[in-house]
């Protein structure tokens, strides 16, 4: 790789790496130390073609999520199952890995816009921004750049757009899915949301256990599914369907509720 070789985004990828290597050295003791990460069907990984995947998880924080996925996947291509045990992984890191995020998130201070420079695909929102509610069309640079990075290799996307639980998935997920034809994973996370801040970067609570499952490949007709459909699949995958709702105790509900309203003022 040349010193100054570039992604297609301008990043130069000598610099993304070693960025990599830093900050998943110094945030390894968050899933392993402070907290427990159990993983589940890393292997999965290892059989996917290098380009054109888009993995679709829920959402708890806006940087732990993506930052355990990082060392969960780099981890699995490095031979380890469902372990991240020992952090030699990172030497190598996977450079063409990307995450979708939002614009006015990545540019909230100097630490985002390093974790920007490791790998996202910065948009704006469409149905919020700075802590308002608004009603703006997608910008069809923001699709343009999420193919850019599916046809250079993996994209992580949180389609619900929020760390709130049970949100309906924004419809652009499914347009991506018919549009690019991604292979699409399914990842299901828990525990982030009370280890850590809302924004992932401050640990609230040592000693919890989280989790992350990553669900086989899911199978579209991407000529023929309505994007109904695809949302609807990506809803049970991800285990954010309505349906699941009724299956979780009420004292659950009502504790989760009353931790979001909390983390509601924390900024």
């Amino acid at each position: 790789m040349g010193l100054f070789k570039r992604n297609p985004f301008g990043h130069i990828l000598f610099l993304k790496k070693w960025l990599i290597r830093i900050a998943g050295t110094l945030t390894h003791r968050r899933y392993r130390g402070f907290n427990e990460l159990q993983i589940e069907g890393s292997e999965i990984l290892k059989n996917l073609p290098d380009r054109n995947v888009l993995f679709v998880s829920n959402h708890q924080t806006y940087f732990a999520d993506v930052v355990a996925m990082f060392h969960v996947f780099n981890a699995s291509l490095s031979g380890r199952g469902d372990s991240i045990k020992n952090v030699g992984y990172l030497w190598n890191p996977k450079l063409n890995l990307y995450y979708v995020a939002a614009k006015e998130t990545m540019k909230s201070g100097l630490l985002p816009k390093i974790l920007a420079y490791a790998g996202s695909i910065s948009i704006e929102r469409t149905w919020r921004a700075n802590g308002e509610n608004v009603n703006r069309q997608v910008k069809m640079s923001d699709i343009s750049s999420i193919g850019i990075a599916l046809d250079d290799g993996w994209v992580i996307t949180f389609p619900q757009g929020t760390t709130r639980p049970w949100k309906p998935i924004r419809k652009g997920t499914a347009h991506i899915i018919k549009k690019y034809k991604p292979i699409v994973v399914p990842i299901v996370i828990d525990g982030f949301r009370r280890s850590f801040d809302r924004k992932g970067l401050r640990i609230k609570k040592k000693g919890i256990l989280q989790s992350m499952e990553i669900k086989e490949p899911l199978q579209f007709d991407y000529e023929n599914d309505t994007v109904n459909e695809i949302i609807e699949k990506l809803e049970y995958a991800i285990e954010q369907h309505p349906s699941f709702l009724k299956v979780i105790p009420q004292e659950e509900l009502e504790a989760m509720e009353e931790l979001n309203q909390k983390r509601k003022w924390e900024y």
